[in-house]
């Protein structure tokens, strides 16, 4: 239970008048959200310089420059007497300082005091390396507020690189202290201090009338109250009800560019699709497997879109193993049987030679040409691709985005593994003249709410069963101790003539990373596992290198592959039982449910054993999660909860801007009162400015009805 917090000297100082009191507000255009912060005539350059590192340049921009955390500086934690995992916020007193040097290496420790008149007083030592500025502005005597963990370092309390602040008597009247105090993220040349400063006046002069919620009658938006209370609440109790508002706004923004996407898709462009399925029922009854009830309800729907005269806009998501690439080809024999060519792409050359394989041993019974074309095979003039005019497959990698004869003319465009491509290439695609329905694959598993954002102008087909046959998959995670055993695991396995992959975070030993190294590794390998011969298979590779490994490893001539996550996508080894991955930790839960999708493709019990190398609890505790369940679903959802969505919204595949404040997996349920309000407004008034809006609370009852009867 976490110790409470001491509270410090009363004082009678006041605290600042309430924001928007007290000064006039400054006259702003009604674009103000907008206006540069150069404009508003009382930022100093150097700080506008600071700013703009950090992409702040304008007023809605510094606005919107959340704090990380808030700190209540009314009462300040115990000093601790053991180590803790949380973190702790002290104010104390700086007594004596040290600075040492150790070669290269320089630290700066200053030892922080409860209470320096006690001879009793609890310290805690704060120690920074290689940073020469603190010690200029930490001097004993000073009073500081530090925020950090505090480790056992020797037989000392320690800091290490704590966060802090320097008071004085001053801020006891100020926003510095005795109240709830936002923490901002700062950067070089601009401290927490000042941004919290310059925050804190530009709330204060912004006139907020003129920013108006156009579908209020002109009334002032309950934007500038949200703002105020996130950034300087009156209580701790007003920070989430802010959080959530300012979170509607932000999602309300994404989704109405979702919408916008969405309805682009589904203009009346390209050519209906439909044919009577005789192609699809001959391959379907050569497979030697039968269909999952959502392989079939996946083909229908399909088909029926393709029979539409808009374009098809469908992402097709199944767990590892589920068997969409059958959904895939029924796709494809429906474009070449209605009259068109089709094309599949693969982010990598080793799953598209796979996709190729596949595809020649099911299409060429049906009389159907199939083409290959990386970036490393010349493209043949269009005529010669499949003959006169006869509608063919082209399967390659990315590279036949930039071949545009090899797409001319296609009616179906099939994306493997969408994530490693992105939403610039599915519009570049749409926009080609052909208009090609567009059917995109993936096997990493996606969270509902991710679905919703990212691929939003998308329809969703689930593929949630696995075909039957397969072996069990059990997952284990271990620490570096154990290896001896796994390695005799591991022998018994290949004596019995399966074979394993051996996975590492690293092609090559890094000074920077405290992990191990594919290049190294593998001949350590090759001693431990003699005579099983062991291949190493790694991204920097020539494509005829790992070509020619990858046959080895098919052919079973290689018992074990030595490799790096390049084998997330595409390896379908089916005698592949066992995977090692070292290092886990490195890896995302997604990630690494892709990694152990490699095994358990054939009938045999497959084992994945995953060791955690850094003796983190936390990391333990998060492999774990892999040990309980094999849904990628759940997977997902725990790797969303886990590393939040910053990281996972951005620009670079989604075409979205980053999340500022909104969580995807706290308000998962803002998502879809976010994207019905967003058609709602649209249909509207097109032209409408997406981020004024009413507030969450009326949106949420609006729309409360819709939501109950679509489960949102």
């Amino acid at each position: 239970m976490a110790p409470e917090k001491k509270p410090i000297k009363a004082t009678k100082a006041k605290l600042p008048k309430r924001l928007g009191q007290g000064k006039k507000p400054i006259s702003l255009a009604p674009h103000d959200p907008a206006i540069l912060l150069e404009e508003l005539g009382w930022i100093r350059r150097p700080q506008l310089t600071a700013l703009r590192k950090l992409g702040i340049t304008t007023l809605r921009g510094l606005l919107e420059h959340y704090p990380r955390r808030h700190e209540d500086r009314n009462r300040f934690d115990y000093f601790p007497d053991t180590p803790e995992e949380r973190s702790f916020c002290l104010s104390g007193t700086i007594g004596r300082t040290i600075f040492r040097r150790f070669g290269r290496m320089r630290s700066f420790e200053a030892e922080i005091e409860e209470s320096p008149d006690s001879p009793l007083s609890a310290r805690i030592t704060l120690r920074w390396f290689n940073l020469f500025h603190v010690q200029k502005s930490v001097v004993k005597g000073c009073r500081l507020i530090v925020h950090g963990k505090v480790r056992l370092r020797g037989r000392r309390l320690c800091m290490e690189h704590p966060e802090f602040e320097v008071v004085t008597d001053k801020d006891r009247e100020s926003i510095h202290l005795d109240r709830i105090v936002p923490v901002h993220p700062a950067g070089e040349g601009i401290s927490v201090r000042v941004i919290r400063g310059l925050i804190h006046r530009a709330l204060s002069e912004t006139d907020w009338s003129a920013w108006i919620d156009p579908l209020q009658q002109k009334k002032k938006a309950d934007w500038g109250t949200a703002l105020r209370n996130i950034h300087f609440p009156g209580s701790l109790e007003e920070l989430e009800p802010a959080r959530r508002e300012l979170a509607l706004r932000e999602l309300l923004g994404i989704q109405t560019l979702v919408t916008i996407r969405r309805n682009e898709a589904r203009k009346p462009r390209g050519a209906a699709k439909a044919s009577r399925g005789d192609l699809l029922s001959r391959f379907l009854k050569a497979l030697p497997f039968g269909l999952t009830s959502a392989q079939q309800k996946a083909i229908a729907t399909v088909r029926d879109d393709m029979a539409q005269p808009h374009r098809m806009s469908r992402l097709l998501q199944g767990d590892v193993g589920s068997g969409k690439t059958v959904v895939a080809a029924a796709a494809i024999l429906n474009a070449v049987e209605s009259g068109h060519r089709a094309s599949l792409m693969a982010p990598t050359q080793i799953l598209a030679e796979q996709h190729f394989r596949n595809f020649q041993h099911w299409f060429e019974p049906l009389g159907i040409p199939v083409e290959f074309l990386t970036g490393a095979i010349k493209p043949r003039p269009l005529n010669s691709l499949s003959g006169a005019n006869h509608p063919s497959v082209v399967i390659g990698t990315h590279a036949l985005l930039h071949h545009e004869s090899s797409l001319r003319g296609s009616g179906l465009v099939v994306i493997d593994e969408q994530h490693k491509f992105g939403v610039l290439q599915r519009t570049r695609l749409a926009n080609s003249p052909s208009a090609p329905d567009l059917l995109v694959m993936t096997a990493t598993p996606i969270p509902r709410t991710l679905a919703q954002t990212i691929y939003g102008d998308l329809d969703l087909s689930i593929l949630d069963e696995k075909p039957p046959g397969r072996g069990a998959l059990r997952t284990a995670v271990r620490t570096p101790e154990k290896l001896s055993e796994i390695v005799a695991y591991l022998k018994g396995q290949l004596e019995k003539g399966r074979q394993a992959y051996v996975v590492y975070p690293l092609i090559e030993e890094s000074e920077k990373l405290q992990a191990k190294a594919a290049e190294t590794e593998i001949t350590t390998w090759r001693e431990r596992l003699t005579p099983f011969p062991c291949d190493l298979l790694h991204g920097r590779m020539s494509s005829e290198e790992k070509k020619g490994v990858m046959e080895r490893f098919l052919r079973g001539k290689a018992k074990v592959l030595v490799t790096t996550s390049v084998i997330e996508v595409g390896v379908d080894v089916p005698n592949a039982t066992f995977l090692l991955v070292e290092n886990a930790e490195r890896f995302g839960l997604a990630q690494l449910h892709q990694l152990r999708g490699r095994i358990g493709r054939g009938s045999h019990t497959s084992t994945c054993v995953l060791i955690e190398g850094s003796g983190s609890p936390e990391a333990m505790e998060r492999l774990a999660i892999l040990e309980r369940t094999n849904d990628g679903f759940v997977v997902a959802e725990e790797d969303l909860r886990l590393r939040g969505s910053g990281d996972i919204l951005g620009t670079e595949q989604s075409g979205l801007p980053p999340l500022r404040i909104a969580d995807l997996y706290k308000d998962g349920d803002l998502i879809s009162v976010a994207s019905l309000e967003a058609s709602r407004i649209l249909n509207e008034d097109p032209s409408l400015d997406q981020l004024n809006h009413l507030p969450l609370k009326r949106l949420m009852e609006i729309h409360a009805p819709r939501l109950s009867e679509t489960g949102g």
